[in-house]
């Protein structure tokens, strides 16, 4: 069993209850970073509320249908397992907005939401343990070069340096996927399926799939910018 051990001291005694933040076009992997901007008072509030505390948000991706099921995001069906990050950079603004940039620290399950009087919802989350088989059929470290190589020709303006410093075969494979999740242009819902999957090798697999052009109409034709612009919400 495994997580993302790199951020342990980042997650070394949280508390588990944190900010969730719905959006219905966003999934926050380990290791990526996510510029945005905050302009609604209410995630203002969140915000403002995150920095005084853990500095931890919990990015949800919204089920489908979400447009139809609710006029406010107080009742919006989420998926369970989401992102959850660190705010390690950000700028308030003189009108009240933020810009900020979370780092995705590892995967969470929502346990149950917190009743709170405030504008915004917060869940009591448990970090989620990964599965890497101990005796993998196969060379990981073969399939984590492919996977470089892959990504390096597809997408050849995204420098993978620029992901993570030393991003290369030599990370663990369950940290280079999730770095290559974070900039590949998956719509929303099939990336939510890369989240759900906790074995790491059939994520890899599905992953080397994608790459290989095997499930190439998944992939958006517009390759995403890097850096990325804010998202506004």
């Amino acid at each position: 069993m495994t997580h993302s051990w790199e951020f342990d001291e980042d997650l070394e005694g949280f508390s588990g209850l944190v900010p969730l933040f719905p959006l219905p076009n966003v999934v926050l992997f380990p290791h990526a970073l996510m510029p945005l901007h905050i302009f609604e008072p209410r995630y203002r509030r969140m915000v403002t509320d995150a920095l005084d505390g853990e500095r931890m948000i919990a990015m949800a991706l919204t089920r489908p249908g979400w447009q139809k099921s609710a006029s406010s995001t107080a009742n919006l069906p989420l998926h369970q397992i989401m992102g959850l990050g660190k705010i390690i950079a950000h700028e308030k603004l003189e009108d009240g907005r933020y810009y900020l940039v979370l780092r995705g620290l590892a995967r969470v399950k929502l346990a149950f939401e917190q009743p709170a009087d405030l504008p915004y919802r917060l869940g009591h989350v448990d970090i989620c343990q990964e599965h890497l088989e101990p005796t993998p059929t196969y060379d990981r470290q073969e399939r984590a070069a492919e996977l470089v190589s892959l990504f390096s020709q597809l997408f050849p303006e995204i420098p993978l340096k620029k992901l993570f410093l030393s991003a290369s075969s030599d990370l663990p494979l369950q940290t280079l996927c999730d770095i290559i999740l974070g900039a590949v242009p998956l719509p929303p819902e099939h990336s939510q399926q890369f989240m759900d999957d906790l074995d790491v090798d059939s994520r890899s697999l599905k992953l080397l799939g994608v790459l290989q052009g095997e499930a190439r109409d998944a992939v958006q034709p517009k390759s995403r910018k890097f850096p990325p612009d804010f998202s506004a919400n």
